[in-house]
């Protein structure tokens, strides 16, 4: 087990979310926020649903694909060009797009190898919040970090989510690159991480989603420490929660892969599982999630795993908590996590954890699960060894972890913070 000492910024005082909050008409922005195309759209939906129950006013505004909101929650569209759904984004533009820039941008940013969704849709934001003066009081932005929010700022004060720094993402991509050319096109495809960058460091508050996505955008970013709080996601405990009717299938080792990227640690899990597989008959790696051709994939096919190894994908929110409770272990091998959503909703089903140091997984895990180096396959495969060797272990740790989970992980609580960074920021300009 591992003991991770906390900064005392990691929680708002206690004292302070007891106090009664302000209402607020809050504009929550991302610039892609449906749920099925990452966490964006999972965070905006239980952000803004947190913010409404505390009594706020909440609209979302929100480029394609949009997301899926309760019926209390406004949302306005501000459609972009949407190129990754064009079959050929280079004849996409049209004459009408030629007067906008925002279009203009986003189109030469896209057929040029760059993202640029990021900065177009700060563009269209901006636009929209001079149409809309007066509408609101604050805006909470879900790490879009584009240029225009520093403008918007001026005239609106501006909160940030900061989940991990995606120059993380670029180094990992950089080191995975097999080619001058791919490195190359890597570099062209990062190139908003400086503007990112750059927009973190010129806002005055940020809200950071555990200890290691505040230190990482200080380190990496230059975002100064004293501009960010730092606040857990919270979980769905109406979903993800223990039910001890449900019996464990022994041997069967869960993990949750949204890509095959190095990132992810999903090489080193398999490495670590193929060690486990020789010891254990009874072992088996369940990976949910679509496992396309990669190096996972391949490293499967090489080490004779296929037999032991199952996917499951398409699958609802539901079907996961089922499978984290039937799992006797779920592993969480991310090189780096802003906050660990897998760990912490297997947490919150009473699942033994297997996690790497990797971000934030330390916080989120505590001392209610196994530790290990982000990357070491060797020491992943020890603790995968000693969970399986040990029931009553198995056991305490789960039951630790959903004591912890319940306490630790709320929306209301990261719903509480934010509000307090709003009040903070709006009497800052003498708005009280």
């Amino acid at each position: 087990m591992t003991h991770n000492a906390l900064n005392s910024n990691s929680f708002p005082d206690s004292s302070a979310l007891d106090q009664p909050v302000r209402p607020l008409r809050v504009l929550v922005t991302g610039y892609r926020s449906h749920p099925h195309v990452g966490g964006q759209g999972v965070y905006i939906r239980n952000l803004t649903r947190a913010l409404a129950d505390l009594g706020h006013e909440v609209t979302v505004v929100s480029g394609p694909p949009y997301p899926e909101l309760d019926p209390d929650i406004g949302l306005d569209t501000l459609p972009s060009l949407d190129l990754f759904a064009e079959t050929n984004a280079f004849l996409a533009l049209r004459p009408r797009h030629l007067g906008s820039w925002a279009d203009m941008a986003e189109w030469l940013s896209h057929n040029t190898g760059a993202f640029g969704e990021l900065y177009a849709f700060g563009v269209r934001l901006e636009a929209y919040i001079a149409r809309h003066h007066g509408r609101f009081d604050v805006i909470h932005d879900n790490q879009t970090l584009a240029s225009p929010f520093v403008r918007i700022d001026r005239t609106l004060p501006v909160i940030t989510t900061l989940h991990h720094p995606i120059e993380i993402d670029r180094r990992f991509a950089l080191e995975a690159g097999q080619s001058l050319k791919d490195r190359l096109f890597t570099r062209r495809w990062y190139r908003f991480v400086k503007m990112q960058a750059r927009t973190s460091r010129a806002l005055s508050r940020h809200l950071a989603v555990s200890a290691a996505a505040r230190d990482t955008h200080a380190a990496l970013y230059g975002t100064r420490p004293e501009t960010m709080r730092v606040a857990f996601n919270g979980l769905d405990h109406q979903v993800f929660y223990a039910d001890h009717r449900v019996a464990r299938r022994p041997g069967l080792i869960a993990t949750t892969a949204s890509a095959d990227a190095p990132i992810k640690g999903l090489d080193v899990l398999i490495k670590a599982f193929a060690e486990t597989a020789r010891t254990h008959d009874t072992a088996r790696l369940l990976i949910i999630g679509q496992l396309r051709d990669g190096p996972a994939k391949r490293a499967l096919q090489s080490l004779g795993l296929e037999n032991r190894v199952e996917t499951r994908s398409n699958l609802t929110r539901e079907d996961i908590a089922t499978l984290y409770r039937e799992a006797s272990i779920v592993a969480c091998p991310a090189r780096f996590e802003g906050f660990g959503f897998p760990a912490a909703e297997a947490m919150a089903c009473g699942a033994a954890v297997a996690a790497s140091d990797g971000g934030a997984l330390p916080e989120v895990v505590g001392e209610t699960g196994l530790v290990s180096p982000a990357g070491d396959a060797p020491a992943l495969a020890a603790n995968l060894n000693r969970l399986l060797q040990d029931d009553e272990l198995r056991r305490q740790l789960g039951e630790a972890a959903i004591a912890r989970a319940r306490s630790a992980f709320h929306w209301s609580s990261h719903a509480r913070t934010a509000s307090r960074l709003y009040v903070e920021a709006l009497a800052e300009r003498g708005i009280h």
